[in-house]
């Protein structure tokens, strides 16, 4: 399994519990297994198919995701399929075809397609090895994310006894394990449940105070990068992302309400890194495998914990540094409030209530925000850790805190409370230190009360702020009923009597560019620079192939590479992420990159480093390319000379694109397609917008007869002939 696990998937050891859990599947034991997102669960069943004899057949919600994880196996040389009311009646019929012939390991499929007598019937002829349950709390009505369709699986499972059963989800506490393996009727399953302490992501709650401000800022600090942005509503999502692109940040909205091409174009061209920035309702989210999320911003408050774990675990699924950022506000907590209200079913109303407050309780701890995470899901990471505050990736624990003296407005918040009777929320209490005319302060007649706008120098945000500070102490207390009222405790009263000094304790204020990360300075010749010349090469190829970027590579294989600097395909070879078919098909693009970032000095501008190194390999006597150039003009094919280098043909038709983009003149004429095939690419070229086109786009239009690379050298070919709008 280790061999295979490098050979298709790059890696050269397993991650924690993967090993226990494929060898489980092996020995065709059922297995539950709970993960964190990109902890990496799809492999647990993804390798074992590879050595199973049969079908391995995943059930996912999630059509886009589908396609993006069978994409990747694609990639890497696995044959895997997808079956979803995406596809034509054309393209379903090829996959049934393909998966009867017994020539894919992996076939994909949504809930609904279960309940499809055509699929019943199809699968009463499948040599069905191993079944996959993805999302599988989506069948727990417990669960945060309850779906009907799911309910099929169970019928699946009494009419494949003997065929092992995976489930796996990343959210699910224990009484959703449970019910998950009741409803799928797992035999005797081994249950695997990782940590869910994601290191790599650093939470953070903030004051929602200039809310937008607030995001910009976060957004230009993370120039280029990709991030999602949560709302709690259709409008405002479209608000912000317009108001984003007013400060030149390329942002989309996407909600239910939108088009159905709309949102698979803003998804799509998310995933493929045309533009950074998603503003999104939950809508928007369980689909996506972008392993290079760097930012998650709640700027509404989510309405359970489960549902914020999930949202941010879309971050830094590829294991590098991310941040998950919710700005709270109480305006926020009351809008969720009401909705709850509204729901008519008592039993249904109160759990609802119940995950409301944990999400609030965990906006306003004053300890490790992520240890509050863990031990929700029941996980006890952190459960032996001396220090309270020492995960060192929450705001909590990195942030300093000050004492202040809160005497005086202590004792107006605890008078305030006890005057008006003890009958009443935050939200009367500061109206009343305020000295509102609010009409419900008027009528109550509590304008004339002694502690009737005292307060002047706290607005409304701050008294709350300093009120929950004050039940952390526990000198007042809240109920536990829908109004939430305020009294003082035996303490407090304590306090007050006496007039005792009272000091609390605050994050210590700060400008607000601490927030900002500091990008590292870069030297000539920094593995910084090398990875984004590395991106840039990644992102070529990818709209090349018009694939995502991280199928090419992820941010963490481009990182190794700069670190590792390596200088022959068997170096290469040894960088994480990096198997078989991907070292075939992008070492020489990728080490050439290198071999000249190591070979020059580095560039004194960013912007037109890369090019200028191309320009500069391209035509150096003796590089890569110039060996390239020199056997075509031999007379051999770019079949030929990849067969003679020992590379592969997409390296030698990237040579032929960058040397005709740098004005050399290339022989072509061996490597050309022969009579009505040239003329048909060429047409499908003019067709789909000339030379600049995407190479998926002229694909489409020719059909599968022909490759990327005939297609390459074609349009090299337009190029070298009528410049670069490919017309005479």
């Amino acid at each position: 399994m280790l061999d295979l696990l490098k050979q298709y998937f790059g890696y050269d050891r397993f991650r924690p519990l993967q090993e226990e859990i494929i060898s489980n599947v092996l020995a065709k034991n059922d297995s539950l297994v709970i993960m964190p997102t990109g902890g990496g669960k799809s492999l647990c069943y993804q390798l074992p198919a590879l050595q199973l004899h049969g079908l391995t057949l995943v059930v996912s919600p999630l059509i886009a995701l589908m396609k993006d994880q069978v994409d990747g196996l694609k990639a890497i040389g696995i044959r895997a399929e997808f079956l979803n009311s995406s596809l034509t009646f054309a393209e379903m019929e090829r996959v049934r075809g393909a998966a009867l012939q017994g020539e894919l390991k992996i076939l994909y499929v949504s809930p609904e397609r279960l309940a499809l007598d055509s699929f019943k019937a199809l699968l009463n002829h499948l040599s069905v090895s191993l079944v996959a349950v993805d999302e599988a709390h989506c069948i727990s009505e417990w669960g945060h994310d309850f779906r009907p369709d799911y309910m099929h699986l169970g019928e699946v499972r009494r009419s494949m006894p003997d065929v092992p059963f995976i489930a796996l989800t990343a959210t699910a506490t224990p009484k959703v394990r449970d019910d998950i393996v009741n409803q799928l009727g797992l035999k005797s399953p081994q249950r695997f449940v990782a940590s869910f302490n994601r290191e790599n992501l650093n939470y953070e709650v903030r004051a929602k105070r200039n809310a937008f401000g607030q995001l910009v800022e976060m957004l230009e600090s993370r120039r280029g990068q990709s991030a999602i942005i949560y709302c709690q509503s259709r409008k405002e999502t479209e608000e912000i992302a317009q108001d984003l692109r007013q400060y030149d940040i390329s942002a989309n909205a996407y909600h239910a309400g939108m088009d159905a091409d709309d949102r698979r174009r803003t998804q799509e061209g998310f995933i493929a890194g045309e533009y950074p920035v998603v503003v999104a309702t939950i809508a928007f989210g369980m689909g996506i495998d972008k392993p290079d999320v760097r930012l998650v911003v709640h700027y509404s408050m989510p309405k359970t914990l489960e549902g914020y774990y999930q949202e941010t675990g879309r971050a830094g699924r590829d294991g590098l540094p991310s941040d998950c950022v919710l700005l709270f506000s109480y305006g926020d907590r009351s809008r969720q409030e009401y909705f709850v209200n509204q729901v008519e079913d008592q039993l249904e109303r109160q759990k609802l209530k119940i995950k409301l407050d944990q999400v609030v309780a965990f906006c306003q701890l004053r300890s490790c925000r992520r240890r509050y995470l863990l031990e929700y899901f029941g996980d006890e990471t952190l459960a032996d850790t001396d220090d309270q505050n020492s995960c060192q990736g929450c705001d909590v624990c990195i942030t300093p805190l000050e004492k202040f003296d809160a005497t005086v407005i202590s004792q107006k918040i605890m008078s305030a409370i006890v005057r008006c009777g003890q009958r009443f929320g935050i939200t009367h209490i500061g109206a009343v230190l305020l000295g509102s005319k609010g009409k419900k302060v008027l009528e109550l007649g509590h304008d004339k009360l002694k502690v009737y706008g005292i307060v002047n120098d706290y607005d409304r945000t701050q008294i709350r702020e300093i009120s929950e500070l004050l039940i952390d102490r526990g000198l007042i207390a809240r109920s536990d009923d829908r109004f939430a009222t305020l009294r003082v405790t035996d303490e407090g009263r304590k306090v007050l009597k006496q007039r005792d000094r009272i000091f609390l304790s605050r994050p210590k204020q700060e400008p607000t560019q601490r927030r900002q990360r500091r990008q590292p300075e870069r030297s000539q010749s920094s593995p910084g620079e090398l990875f984004e010349r590395l991106r840039e090469l990644r992102l070529t190829i990818a709209r090349e192939q018009g694939v995502p970027a991280f199928v090419v590579f992820t941010d963490a294989s481009l990182k190794d590479m700069a670190a590792k600097m390596p200088r022959t395909l068997q170096e290469f070879a040894r960088v994480s992420g990096v198997g078989k078919v991907k070292l075939e098909q992008y070492g020489e693009q990728f080490l050439s990159e290198i071999r000249d970032f190591v070979g020059s000095d580095a560039p004194t501008s960013e912007a037109n480093g890369r090019t200028h190194s191309i320009n500069r390999s391209v035509r150096r006597e003796g590089s890569t390319y110039a060996q390239t150039k020199e056997l075509l003009a031999q007379g051999l094919s770019v079949r030929q000379v990849a067969y003679q280098r020992g590379v592969t043909l997409g390296t030698v038709a990237s040579h032929v694109e960058m040397m005709v983009a740098n004005g050399m003149s290339v022989e072509l004429e061996s490597s050309l397609p022969g009579g009505a095939h040239l003329g048909k690419i060429e047409a499908a070229i003019y067709q789909a917008g000339g030379t600049s086109a995407k190479l998926s786009d002229v694909m489409d239009i020719i059909g599968g007869n022909y490759t990327y690379e005939d297609v390459r050298i074609v349009r090299a070919h337009i190029l070298q002939l009528n410049g670069p709008n490919g017309q005479s």
